[in-house]
């Protein structure tokens, strides 16, 4: 099973239309109490987008190992809202890929953005981060020491992590300028008896944490290095704005509904329950995170349908734009799936302005793209 199909799932229900979005809001109270309220949102028809199709609430190469490949990137004309398109293979400008006979095939596991806006790509099997400028060329790589790294993150003052959970079981923490390694925080500990449970890094101000099993983050240490020996546990992941922790479950896949939960950084105290419902099955979550004014972006897998007697569905992810005060869709955008083989950790991330970044892989490379719902 694919790392990314095991993230926590959120759903947003789309009920009114064919398009409109059913919600059901538990709100808890000052002493903990709780009441409900009911809404239905109908968003306005489909637009193009940057990236896919939006739909915003009304107001009010050939196959083989790194190395091997040899397709070049594309030419610099790129269609709107893509970044980049890197070929397979070793080359300054492309990354790797490996498609064994008796293992899993493998891609770029991870993906994340700098302060500047360049996006960083985990190239492991060559061994490699690669940085790429918003004018889509690569502006240098970053050589890793890690065996099996899978997942990269980026904190506010540039410091890279890189996460390796099944063999040097650590999270590397890399100058940017430089590229030393300034430490390694070891994975295994008190909140983290197995390793491989875990499913991201996050950085929150100076805390470096790991999520446990899309569930509760174990902070582990600091951006200095210094491992963290009490280990203390938050209940789900830091939004940027400081306010909330928010974790979001699939409760119902075929029947298309998740929960978004979030929790006052203040009080510890929650602060809503949102249930989401769409029209088509649910697969995975393959993005859960915020932007620095606390929007929510919510991302879900799943055949998506077309509007159309054939196909009538077809495999998609739709992204959500979340109000970071009570979890109200802000606005949605359609995005193709990637269905190739290759096992990857992360394919999505938010960007702080707002919008998302992420990778689509076909025979010929990877395309990195932007995309927004708000």
């Amino acid at each position: 099973m694919k790392a990314r199909k095991r993230g926590v799932v959120i759903i947003l229900g789309l009920s009114v239309l064919g398009l409109g979005i059913a919600l059901v809001v538990a709100r808890s109270g000052a002493q903990g109490g709780a009441g409900s309220a009911s809404t239905a949102e109908a968003p306005a028809a489909p637009a193009s987008a940057q990236g896919g199709t939006t739909s915003k609430a009304p107001s009010g190469s050939s196959p083989g190992k790194a190395g091997e490949g040899t397709s070049q990137a594309a030419p610099s004309a790129r269609s709107p809202g893509v970044i980049a398109e890197l070929g397979w293979g070793s080359g300054p400008s492309q990354l790797g890929r490996d498609r064994p006979q008796e293992a899993n095939p493998e891609a770029p596991m991870s993906l994340a953005v700098t302060p500047l806006g360049d996006v960083v790509v985990l190239d492991q099997l060559n061994g490699r981060l690669v940085r790429i400028g918003q004018d889509g060329k690569v502006l240098g790589t970053t050589p890793l020491t890690q065996q099996t790294p899978q997942d990269v993150t980026v904190a506010k003052d540039g410091t890279l992590l890189v996460m390796d959970r099944l063999r040097d079981k650590s999270v590397a923490i890399i100058d940017p300028e430089t590229g030393a390694l300034r430490g390694d925080l070891p994975l295994q500990g008190q909140g983290i008896p197995e390793t491989g449970g875990i499913t991201g890094t996050f950085v929150d101000g100076d805390s470096v944490y790991v999520e446990r099993e899309h569930g509760a983050l174990v902070r582990i240490g600091d951006l200095s290095g210094t491992a963290d020996t009490t280990r203390p546990e938050i209940p789900g992941r830091p939004t940027r704005d400081g306010r909330s922790y928010i974790l979001a479950n699939i409760i119902d896949g075929r029947g298309g509904r998740l929960l978004l939960n979030a929790v006052d950084r203040q009080t510890n105290q929650q602060r809503y329950t949102r249930e989401y419902r769409v029209q088509f099955p649910l697969m995975y979550i393959t993005l859960l995170d915020s932007d620095r004014s606390g929007v929510i972006y919510l991302g879900v897998a799943g055949e998506l349908p077309t509007g159309k007697a054939s196909p009538p569905s077809e495999p998609g992810v739709r992204l959500f734009c979340l109000d970071p005060l009570d979890g109200k869709v802000l606005g949605q955008a359609d995005l193709p799936l990637n269905t190739m083989p290759e096992e990857t950790f992360r394919d999505f991330t938010v960007l702080d302005e707002g919008g998302i970044v992420y990778q689509y892989r076909t025979e010929s490379g990877v395309s990195l793209r932007r995309a927004d719902c708000r």
